[in-house]
């Protein structure tokens, strides 16, 4: 099987890098963010008397 040249492998390593980055920011750009809720709700706290 005969070797590719130095600058093949330079090409295809920066054909798959740039193909690795234009899917990798499309998917953190794409995907869908939840709203933040800025109303909190108060945590109700209830008190248990345990009668041993």
């Amino acid at each position: 099987m005969p070797q590719m040249m130095p600058l093949s492998w330079i090409t295809l390593f920066a054909v798959f890098s740039t193909t690795l980055i234009i899917f990798a920011s499309t998917n953190y750009f794409t995907s869908t963010l939840k709203p933040k809720h800025t109303t909190k709700k108060a945590i109700t706290k209830k008190m248990m008397n345990w009668k041993w």
